[in-house]
């Protein structure tokens, strides 16, 4: 009966995991065909595999800027975040007072808001400080950045705050009795230690802002700051689909983070538990 079950068990988990990778298998194979194929049979491999279509995508969504333009974006606002969410959650862990206790309550209550509830009134906030201060936030990556380091600090500051909350705090003492500064000890004691969620929330953010469409499309209309996302919108015409070369342009898109996540997934479930629940 246990055979049978576990059997059963297996048959299920490969059903699920066939299920969740064909839209991935649907991307890769009719990146490789030509309109005439891609119709007759999306579900059927190619006559032949060329990369003819990669290059035409390529230089259609003006790939090489697109991912310079991506790579800086997700480079900085990732550096930014990491930085600012680990020094704020320190802070609020160590200091056991209503204040910090509110300011943490605050960061956890907004990322329970979507976005699009948000969409608006931020174009107009953007829009007010663009006017007053004249601080170009619109069509410039670095105000995109400022964003993302808004947008992303509740889940960082969540997950770093447990983590730090499983250090012992006689460490801290210790360096500051040796004489080491506020800073010295985040930076040499504190900063080394975070090294596992600091992957993890690497990993999240790296995801969540090198795939975003939305935020960048309401900010960056230069044709020369466009990520990769929005370059592959260039397929998506108004009365025609150029789907061969769209599926080609989204697997360039998804090609870099899935290596970066590759590279650093051992990290992101022990991580996310020992954030979210120590």
């Amino acid at each position: 009966m246990g055979k049978i079950r576990g059997i059963t068990k297996e048959v299920l988990l490969l059903l699920a995991a066939l299920f969740f990778l064909s839209p991935i298998y649907i991307i890769i194979v009719n990146s490789f065909k030509d309109r005439r194929e891609l119709y007759e049979n999306a579900l059927a491999l190619p006559g032949k595999f060329s990369f003819q279509y990669y290059l035409e995508a390529m230089e259609k969504m003006n790939f090489l800027t697109a991912l310079g333009n991506s790579l800086y974006i997700t480079i900085f606002s990732v550096v930014i975040i990491v930085v600012l969410s680990s020094m704020t959650a320190w802070m609020l862990a160590r200091t056991d007072n209503k204040l910090s206790k509110i300011i943490f309550m605050t960061f956890i209550a907004t990322m329970l808001i979507p976005f699009q509830t948000l969409m608006m009134p931020l174009m107009q906030l953007m829009s007010t400080i663009t006017n007053t201060l004249h601080i170009p936030m619109f069509n410039t990556r670095e105000g995109l950045i400022f964003m993302h380091v808004g947008f992303s600090s509740s889940i960082s500051v969540f997950l770093y705050h447990g983590f730090i909350k499983s250090i012992p705090i006689t460490l801290e003492e210790a360096a500051t009795i040796d004489g080491a500064s506020k800073f010295g000890v985040f930076w040499k004691i504190i900063f080394p230690m975070l090294k596992p969620i600091t992957v993890t929330v690497m990993i999240l953010n790296v995801i969540n802002i090198w795939n975003d469409y939305l935020l960048p499309s309401l900010t960056l209309t230069d044709k020369g700051l466009r990520t990769i996302p929005l370059s592959t919108f260039y397929f998506f015409g108004e009365f025609t689909i150029k789907w061969n070369l769209a599926m080609a342009g989204l697997m360039l898109t998804i090609i870099p983070v899935v290596i970066f996540y590759v590279l650093a997934q051992k990290h992101i479930i022990k991580g996310i538990g020992e954030g979210a629940v120590k």
